[in-house]
């Protein structure tokens, strides 16, 4: 008989930051990334025993990704995501009833979400604080009972009840579906093109950095022995055509097969936008190894129309997912509606939020998906959190970022940076000039035994949390 999931109180909830500088500047839908503070959340959550443990998250603040309003400037963004995340320890710190891990995070969904409303913050940036607590929490929990991750999940530990937030998914045998979950030990990193990437190294402007880390698409494949890629594009047709072509002279240059995604960053008014690429693509004769390539279109349309129409025709020729849409627990099945195929999974978003959709997509059979993909997730807590629950998921390929547009753990102390690749030396390396700690991919792949198994949810290590600010409001 599986064992009940614990129930127990939060409390001691502390948030830092620190900030985050580019080593290379990151376009994607309206944006050109430079620099973003990342998020540290920290809590304490104790059985009714009086048995208590410490658990931490990290996630980047990116901006122009949880809200596009071009009214707002970066620092607004990052001071949205700060209120996102002071709402939701004001509700889990308030109430001390003991639950499960994912008992806190229901308890208190609706509430964070209106609450959000009246304070003009949207239903995504409102999942960004209670997603940083969950993880914390799971973690806390992980090192409460000296299990892995993967191993509470399987015997739901967390206590994630499928009708609780997905009503559609009442009746479904969660806790055989996540007792079956074969969770992988490597996974491809798929190598994301940004819009304004050097392609070819004889595209790299002077100077160049020579910190050791390739600059374009070309030393990327060469260094890191890529095979999948996500490749941006930007909304319109002429200038993503023109970009695509220069993409495949590289990728086919190697006879090694290779894979990709498109991601429209929400850049399409509408479907016949990127019926429109997608009809380009195919007639032109540069194209036909990537359209092979291709898996799916990542959200290319803008949240305000994604899903007022649908799209069944174009998804049948090429799976379209949602993305930025993924607001809530709701969203997937309204999409499913419209014709799109698969759904994405970020730790910004939610963990339970990203199961529940797996499990959805089990439920229905017939081709439904989820991915993998990456908001610049940080060396340390935050990758190695979201590479957990990706791998966990069974996923074979994640999108990873973070590790090309930023130089290994950034502005960390070496101090913290040696602890990490102590605890996991199959997912760092250090480099010999630098001496830094950096992500080690080879032959395009990440070896994650050493977070998966952890006795905590992906990290054996913790950040120097003396190095850390705390974290405030800045209006």
């Amino acid at each position: 008989m599986k064992a009940e999931a614990p129930a127990f109180a939060i409390g001691d909830i502390q948030l830092f930051e620190r900030p985050v500088t580019l080593r290379l500047p990151f376009r994607f839908g309206v944006v050109t990334l430079t620099h973003a503070p990342q998020a540290y959340a920290r809590l304490r959550i104790t059985l009714p025993d009086g048995r208590s443990a410490w658990g931490s998250a990290a996630e980047l603040m990116a901006p122009k990704w949880f809200d596009k309003n071009p009214a707002l400037s970066n620092e607004q963004n990052f001071d949205q995501l700060r209120r996102s995340l002071l709402n939701a320890v004001n509700a889990y710190a308030a109430d001390s009833t003991p639950r499960t891990a994912f008992g806190h995070s229901a308890a208190h969904h609706a509430t964070l979400v209106q609450q959000g409303a009246g304070e003009g913050l949207n239903a995504l940036v409102v999942s960004y604080g209670a997603a940083l607590l969950d993880r914390a929490v799971i973690d806390a929990l992980c090192r409460l009972r000296g299990v892995p991750f993967v191993a509470l999940l399987g015997k739901n530990q967390f206590g994630i009840e499928a009708a609780t937030l997905t009503p559609d998914l009442a009746g479904f045998d969660l806790d055989n579906w996540l007792g079956g979950l074969k969770a992988g030990r490597s996974i491809a990193a798929r190598h994301t093109v940004g819009l304004i990437d050097p392609l070819r190294e004889s595209d790299v402007a002077a100077p160049r950095l020579n910190d050791g880390l390739p600059e374009s698409l070309e030393g990327a494949v060469a260094q890191y022995g890529h095979r999948w890629f996500k490749l941006k594009v930007g909304g319109n047709v002429e200038n993503d055509l023109a970009r695509l072509q220069g993409i495949a002279a590289v990728l086919d240059q190697s006879s090694e097969p290779y894979r990709a995604s498109l991601d429209g960053n929400e850049q399409y008014d509408d479907v016949n936008g990127i019926a429109a690429l997608w009809a380009a693509m195919k007639d032109d004769r540069a194209l036909r190894r990537l359209i092979s390539s291709i898996i799916y279109i990542e959200q290319p349309i803008k949240r305000a129309a994604a899903l007022a129409q649908p799209v069944e025709k174009l998804s049948a020729e090429i799976p379209l997912i949602v993305d930025e849409s993924d607001a809530d627990y709701d969203v997937f099945p309204k999409a499913r509606e419209l014709g799109y195929r698969g759904i994405s999974s970020k730790t910004c978003k939610g963990v339970y939020r990203a199961i529940l959709n797996a499990a959805r997509c089990s439920h229905w059979g017939n081709g439904y998906f989820v991915t993998g993909e990456d908001l610049t997730c940080q060396a340390g807590l935050a990758v190695q959190q979201d590479l957990a629950l990706v791998a966990a998921l069974g996923l074979g390929d994640v999108e990873r970022n973070g590790h090309h547009y930023v130089d290994g753990f950034g502005t960390a102390p070496q101090a913290e940076q040696d602890a990490f690749l102590a605890a996991h030396p199959d997912l760092y390396h250090r480099d010999v000039k630098s001496g830094r700690v950096r992500l080690n991919i080879r032959s395009g792949n990440l070896d994650l035994r050493s977070i998966m198994d952890a006795t905590a949810f992906g990290s054996g290590a913790e950040p120097d949390w003396g190095n850390l600010a705390p974290l405030t409001l800045n209006s």
